[in-house]
């Protein structure tokens, strides 16, 4: 069996090995979509095409939608070359559940892929068409948190957002710069857009960070801003964009587990009679194949403010709600119930040698120190959002869904980008701290965290071995300031390294000195360089299961 429009004409093959295929005429979905797109995503990965892409499935069975999704990818094209094109856009979500079943299904509702290389005349004019169309509803993301920086940790502009502001957008009728930032590239579409006839649209960051719908906001006002002040486009584009009766930024919060390609997934699918199913890495270093495997539990709750229309999402099983419940629901689970026990997971799971998050949840320590995380120190300033349970929220994380034995997510896939994350992670929980109580010293579990990324960042493990560092925007800085830091160090030397690190509101959201807990963490930092086994003694001294 092959994955591709004419392998999927022998239904009876498929229908025997277990695997539910589409409903609906693809081709027809294909052609409706590209006449008149409805909805566009950028970020086109893993969790879009099993999460966001099952939901646009979904809706299509259901009669709901007729048209399907028009995938941009701005990152990394092999994306498009290695994994849509070939398959003809289709993709085979397994579902990887608690008892070691899977549920496998082909789903066909993405059905267009393009490269948004802006510097190339087909693809721009392909996306200027899709953005000028009236009948577009909405554009969404999963570009990662990074993928809205505008500027560095010292706040410049990164030198090439700073080429895509001295570029400017394309004059009408004529062709785009080549861009390197995908604000740059949504900033100039929707400048096209608002050209074309000033048309409504919503804007929908659905990424794993607090106040999303902001922060996507914020970064595409900011070019228009840069630009308006180089005399590149009317102050009037810049009113049209602020004006949320005419393009909108809806909040959201989006939940579900999905780990790089495993092999025993390829290997069940293999034995089904699957062909050409092998996982690939791209020159960007994605890790990505023709299925992607995902544990059962998916939550995504969204602003409900669409000022062109939208799908009828809810039918799906998405919340639509307000921005005070999105907000409530993702400071729930982005900064207390899942997120930071994630990223406390990955860098003591890198330490201690573990390979699988699920064999971390049968460690007694690092069970225990997610507990204190979520339960303990974060539950006393969350607000219950109403639509969902903060307590059976968390309860599902520590004990369904991290120690799931058949989802094969690493420690060193949820490590990556952890500067990104953990003003977010931690930083909004310790500024609730400082805010209720005057400072956060009341906390010890989420100071042991940041400062096992300190100790992670050392790039030696608790054997005192060297190990690869997932990849992150500032790991040479970090690398550079932490240079010469090592096993056996102590005070006053571990302060001078770490000391600009902890006070750095660009990285925390706050001074952690001033919040109280700086001294604290270098504490714990310094307890773990002791030596060899240090991490681990570290854990039991202050973590008692």
């Amino acid at each position: 069996m092959r994955l591709s429009l004419e392998g999927l004409q022998k239904r009876e093959e498929w229908e025997a090995a277990g695997i539910t295929l589409p409903a609906y005429d693809i081709c027809a979905v294909a052609d409706r979509t590209k006449q008149a797109p409805v909805w566009v995503h950028f970020g086109i990965g893993n969790i879009f095409r099993i999460f966001i892409g099952g939901i646009a499935d979904s809706l299509i069975t259901e009669g709901a939608l007729d048209k399907g999704i028009t995938c941009v990818e701005s990152f990394d094209f092999d994306v498009v070359d290695q994994i849509y094109k070939p398959y003809d856009n289709l993709v085979l979500g397994v579902t990887l559940m608690a008892d070691g079943s899977t549920k496998k299904q082909v789903i066909g509702s993405l059905t267009e892929a393009i490269k948004a290389q802006t510097g190339v005349p087909e693809n721009w004019e392909r996306l200027r068409c899709i953005f000028t169309d009236p009948g577009l509803q909405m554009v969404s993301f999963t570009i990662t948190e990074k993928g809205y920086e505008l500027k560095n940790a010292a706040g410049a502009f990164f030198p090439f957002v700073q080429a895509d502001i001295d570029a400017g957008p394309a004059k009408e009728g004529q062709q785009a710069p080549a861009y390197n930032s995908a604000m740059s590239i949504v900033t100039a579409l929707l400048y096209e857009r608002y050209r074309a006839g000033k048309y409504p649209l919503a804007v929908v960051s659905m990424d794993n960070c607090s106040h999303n719908g902001e922060k996507l906001m914020n970064s595409i006002t900011e070019m228009a801003r840069l630009w308006q002040e180089k005399g590149f486009v009317p102050a009037e584009f810049s009113a049209w964009l602020k004006d949320e009766s005419q393009v909108a930024f809806p909040w959201s919060m989006i939940d579900k587990i999905t780990p790089r390609p495993s092999p025993s997934v390829q290997a069940e699918l293999e034995k089904l009679g699957l062909e050409n199913i092998a996982p690939v890495i791209t020159s960007k270093r994605t890790y990505i194949a023709p299925f992607v495997n995902a544990e059962g539990p998916q939550y995504l709750v969204i602003e409900d403010k669409f000022p062109n229309g939208r799908p009828a999402l809810e039918k799906a099983g998405v919340y639509m709600t307000d921005r005070d419940t999105v907000n409530k629901v993702e400071r729930m689970k982005v900064t207390t119930c899942l997120n930071p026990l994630h990223t406390a997971l990955a860098v003591y799971g890198c330490l201690l040698g573990y390979e699988l998050i699920a064999d971390e949840m049968k460690d007694k320590e690092l069970k225990e120190l997610v507990n204190r995380i979520g339960p303990v120190e974060g539950m006393p300033v969350v607000t219950d959002p109403g639509i969902l349970s903060p307590k059976d929220f968390v309860q599902e994380v520590i004990e369904v869904r991290l120690p799931n034995p058949f989802m094969p997510d690493t420690p060193q896939r949820i490590a990556t980008d952890t500067s990104q994350k953990v003003g977010i992670r931690y930083g909004e929980t310790i500024k609730s701290y400082v805010e209720k109580n005057g400072n956060a010293s009341a906390l010890q579990a989420i100071p042991l965290a940041i400062a096992g990324w300190l100790r992670y960042l050392v790039g030696v493990n608790d054997k005192g071995e060297a190990f690869e560092r997932s990849s992150d925007p500032m790991l040479e800085e970090l690398t550079a300031a932490l240079d010469g830091l090592a096993l056996g160090d102590t005070q006053p030397k571990i302060h001078k390294k770490v000391q600009p690190i902890l006070s750095n509101a660009n990285i925390f959201g706050s001074d952690l000195y001033q919040a109280g807990i700086g001294e604290k963490i270098e504490g714990f930092l310094e307890e773990e360089l002791k030596g060899p086994g240090a991490v681990r003694a570290t854990l039991i001294k202050y973590i008692k299961a």
